[in-house]
């Protein structure tokens, strides 16, 4: 490529265009030194600052409310990727086909911001804004900008990663005490999770802190089935959900409750295993469904094992 081919195809081309594929770090260096002013003169010079303005511009989503960038790819979630931003993270789905799914989560992140019990919203991710974006190649993409009042958060895959031999009992009491609290509120707000998997459950270590994300898979109506099932996960999933039954809040608790034996393995006491059991019953009607007096049963099978709750610190 000479000077006259980098001019014209800076001129016609878009920020998608030039710098849209693995490479494009090594294009901008490449054209900035055919377009450089010291090495082409004043022709280039509107060459350059127009290259300057479009290498500024790569990654950059603007909308009315505010402009987001995808410079910093901090996960690769089941369906979308999450870039951090200063507000928290920008949430693109990579496949248009997902839209859908995308717009369910924020319907039930409006919701539960609608409807919820403030005191526990920190339990959920909080929606600053959906809204659809168009690409430099032309597939219009759903994203959500979301929130999330707790820092250093670590997924409970993490946790089972590194306790490998189960978790202490004791440490999963909190974790789950909180999960059923997050399910209390989404419930009451008349949401149903539908994909309550190891993944999707983020703790804060030292305060304890629980926040349930990934509410794509949702369902924030009556009328509505659980949308997808999460990959690699189909043996986690009750009746209901792989019969497409109506799901209710006692598909959560069946789901979390197989988180939690999964996460405590041989280390839970008998008692706690049945507990766990019980709340995963194939019959619908058999099966627990409301999560806060679940949360109170819980709390007397706690105290009976280890006695008054004490805060006991855990670290990964």
């Amino acid at each position: 490529m000479n000077t006259d081919e980098a001019i014209a195809l800076i001129e016609r081309s878009t920020a998608g265009e030039l710098f849209g594929g693995d490479d494009g770090h090594r294009r901008y260096r490449t054209l900035a030194k055919l377009v450089h002013p010291d090495a082409a003169g004043p022709r280039g010079t509107r060459a350059f600052a127009r290259l300057s303005e479009l290498w500024r511009d790569r990654g950059v989503i603007r909308t009315a409310r505010g402009v987001y960038s995808t410079d910093v790819l901090d996960h690769r979630g089941d369906l979308a990727n999450l870039y951090r931003i200063p507000e928290g993270h920008l949430k693109l789905v990579r496949d248009p086909s997902c839209n859908d799914l995308m717009a369910r989560e924020a319907a039930a992140l409006r919701r539960m911001a609608e409807h919820g019990d403030p005191r526990y919203l920190p339990y959920v991710p909080r929606l600053l804004e959906t809204f659809r974006h168009r690409s430099e190649s032309g597939q219009t993409r759903r994203a959500n900008v979301i929130a999330t009042s707790a820092p250093r958060l670590h997924s409970l895959q993490e946790v089972q990663r590194k306790r490998p031999d189960g978790l202490d009992p004791r440490d999963a009491a909190w974790m789950w005490r909180r999960l059923l609290v997050a399910l209390g509120l989404a419930h009451r707000a008349g949401v149903v999770h539908g994909a309550i998997v190891a993944q999707h459950v983020l703790i804060e270590p030292d305060e304890h802190g629980v926040v349930l994300v990934d509410w794509c898979y949702s369902a924030s109506d009556p009328s509505q089935r659980i949308a997808a099932i999460v990959p690699g996960h189909r043996d986690d999933y009750p009746p209901e959900v792989l019969s497409r039954a109506a799901p209710g809040p006692y598909t959560d608790i069946h789901m979390a409750a197989g988180v939690m034996a999964g996460l405590m393995g041989e280390r839970a006491p008998r008692p706690l295993r049945r507990f766990a059991d019980g709340c995963r019953l194939s019959s619908t009607r058999q099966r627990p469904d409301d999560a806060w007096k679940l949360l109170g049963e819980l709390d007397e099978l706690l105290h009976q094992l280890y006695g008054p709750r004490t805060f006991r610190p855990f670290t990964l």
